[in-house]
């Protein structure tokens, strides 16, 4: 017997699958009928380096804490433990972004708040990057919002801008370093959307996860932009910064200046987050505090580093072949071209049959990502370099 009740008619315009679960069903299935195959996988953005020691200390130490009757914390504070927001508003002084704690609030990952905003915007239309992360138009489908896309290409360096648009308020989502093609925007790019936002009455959420990775003259912050307060919310994280994939911190920023009508967006914010989420845990605040620190961030730019050294050694084997690609210098991610003119699953099969090696196909994030393909510096060296020399002995 069924049940007899409504659902969210919404999640049937998903696609049955998210990007990442289809490939680890292939990727299932190959190893089921390949047992002995030995693969290296350059898939999904997961850090495969420890926490930095530093961070390491401070969780133990938390922990101990956490073990003594005068010591101990229960339920976090709804939008973070006061050390956590000041050594936010501290790393964001140190790039000549004023914010006061109030306007900050720790979750537990961008992908929660990029997914939850939602909650709290109305049935505005939406403008969102072509390719780009999936989470951000699967949402806004879940909520049965109408979704315009901004195409990329190699022609706008797969960042495009507001030029062509009509004047009239949208919901726009801007990543930079972009995920999946490692694009960036530079000052001049970001200043033409933040005037065309405060033009228009628009919202932009950007999302710099990635913004640790930026070893060029280009901004981390969109608040590096004069009038980006009035126009944009901003939601970083310390996953890919510190390596917190599996430890889970982040945080948002809602400027006060940021207002519909007389009603500021981080009192529909707060209020969203106080009823649907129970905060960061102790000891996780305090780990995401230290890799704040002074010794903290020089610990996790090692790290950066050596990811980034992955990613010119993969750039290498793509110039010697010859394929075009974007990213890899300011970013984590190799977007390249798939040779031969293969699609982009085709070239998915290709290299997982041939090579035994696994990226993510460039489709997956969107119609203008078909043809391309993403490839992650997240790996270890050992399996870098076993991944270059596959590269080049197939491609």
């Amino acid at each position: 017997m069924s049940l007899n009740i409504q659902v969210n008619e919404n999640y049937s315009a998903l696609k049955k699958n998210y990007l990442f679960s289809e490939i680890a069903k292939r990727v299932g299935a190959y190893s089921a009928a390949h047992p002995d195959a030995k693969i290296v996988r350059l898939g999904i953005g997961d850090v495969t380096l420890p926490l930095a020691p530093v961070v390491v200390e401070a969780m133990k130490k938390a922990a101990d804490e956490m073990g003594k009757a005068e010591t101990f914390r229960g339920y976090a504070p709804d939008f973070g433990y006061d050390f956590l927001l000041k050594a936010i508003a501290d790393y964001y002084k140190k790039a000549g972004v004023e914010l006061s704690v109030e306007e900050l609030f720790v979750s537990d990952g961008a992908k929660s708040d990029v997914g939850n905003i939602v909650d709290i915007l109305g049935d505005n239309e939406v403008l969102i990057p072509d390719p780009v992360y999936p989470v951000y138009l699967d949402s806004n489908l879940m909520s049965g919002r109408k979704v315009t896309f901004l195409k990329g290409s190699h022609q706008n360096g797969f960042l495009p801008g507001p030029e062509g648009l009509e004047v009239k308020p949208y919901i726009v989502y801007l990543c930079s370093p972009n995920n999946p093609t490692g694009a960036v925007y530079n000052r001049d790019q970001l200043k033409a959307w933040v005037d065309f936002a405060n033009q228009s009455g628009s919202l932009i959420i950007f999302d710099s996860a990635y913004e640790a990775f930026i070893s060029g003259d280009y901004p981390h912050s969109i608040y590096e932009i004069e009038g980006a307060k009035s126009c944009a919310v901003e939601i970083c994280s310390f996953s890919k910064t510190a390596g917190f994939t599996g430890t889970r911190c982040a945080w948002s920023v809602f400027p006060k200046e940021l207002t519909v009508g007389d009603t500021p967006l981080s009192s529909l914010w707060g209020r969203r987050q106080a009823t649907k989420f129970n905060g960061v845990p102790y000891v996780v605040q305090r780990a995401a505090e230290a890799a704040l620190s002074e010794e903290g961030q020089k610990q996790c730019r090692e790290n950066i580093a050596y990811y980034m050294e992955n990613a010119r050694i993969l750039a290498e084997v793509l110039r010697k072949k010859g394929i075009t690609f974007t990213g890899g210098t300011d970013s984590p991610y190799l977007w390249l071209e798939c040779p031969n003119n293969m699609k982009s699953w085709e070239f998915f099969d290709f290299l997982l049959e041939k090579a035994q090696l696994v990226g993510t196909p460039g489709a997956g994030f969107g119609e203008a990502g078909e043809g391309y393909f993403r490839l992650t510096s997240f790996g270890s060296r050992e399996s870098t370099l076993e991944a270059a020399r596959r590269l080049d002995l197939y491609l």
